[in-house]
């Protein structure tokens, strides 16, 4: 999503020439292109897929629109499956339309992971549970903290819900570093992604995520809880920006590569 003005091809081929091997991908992008296609793609240019993006708005109430959700969720867990990651970003769900019922919602995700769990481990697929800073819950994702994510995870294995650690929505909070050692102790850290926090946000809020540097965001230090945490996993950058999208998309992924290297790498583009 970073540079969603690439094609998949574009994509592939500007990650090869930068030394980039590891993309994190979205669903409507992936469909478009073909899933098999997709698969084919990363693997003849060398890109192991770290996660596939999204699944979930599991809160909805009317029973149709419910079967609706867990089987377009089972179709994104065959589709991870496919392109070869073994991880599942959701994005749970905000309140349905006239309900104020926090509580009820989050239980609703609670039933769905039930459901999907044992079918996401089956394929050899994580669930990853992403809270959302709170000014979405009430549209986009009722898991706001870390540690409302780790109560819905620690329901299940871990080897089939975990939790997502993003910067953009949880840097603020101040027991977010604790939560993560909590998620790290139960080997429930399935992906870390990273994203700045720049003011004044747009209207609409959705896309203004900051290039890695212009924001607010220790990055290092976030690096710091996770890796203490145990995490040695890929790292992603994530920036939904209207700016970075209207811009040449190779010259913007040549530098997030180099803010992932000076913010938070080891100097090294394509870790």
């Amino acid at each position: 999503m970073t540079v969603k003005q690439l094609s998949l091809p574009e994509l592939a081929d500007s990650c090869a020439e930068l030394g980039v091997t590891n993309v994190g991908l979205w669903r409507e992008p992936v469909q478009s292109y073909g899933v098999e296609a997709t698969a084919k793609l990363v693997r003849d240019t060398g890109l192991t897929v770290t996660t596939l993006c999204r699944g979930g708005f599991f809160t909805v109430i009317d029973p149709e629109e419910r079967s609706r959700a867990l089987d377009d969720n089972r179709r994104a867990i065959d589709e991870a499956a496919t392109l070869g990651t073994d991880t599942l970003v959701l994005v749970s769900g905000g309140l349905p339309a006239g309900s104020k019922d926090l509580h009820g919602a989050r239980e609703r995700i609670a039933d769905a992971l039930a459901e999907l769990g044992p079918y996401a481990e089956h394929h050899g697929v994580r669930l990853a549970i992403e809270p959302l800073h709170p000014m979405y819950a009430s549209d986009r994702c009722v898991v706001s903290t870390l540690t409302q994510a780790l109560d819905l995870a620690e329901r299940f294995p871990a080897r089939q819900v975990g939790v997502t650690v993003d910067t953009y929505h949880i840097w603020w909070d101040d027991r977010a570093p604790e939560q993560i050692a909590r998620a790290g102790a139960g080997g429930r850290i399935h992906t870390f992604q990273l994203a700045d926090w720049t003011t004044p946000l747009p209207e609409g809020v959705l896309n203004g995520r900051g290039q890695i540097g212009d924001g607010a965001i220790d990055m290092r230090e976030w690096k710091g809880y996770v890796e203490a945490a145990g995490y040695t996993g890929p790292i992603e950058v994530e920036l939904f920006n209207e700016g970075l999208w209207a811009r040449d998309g190779r010259e913007v992924l040549a530098e997030t590569a180099a803010r992932f290297a000076e913010h938070a790498g080891d100097g090294a583009p394509g870790k």
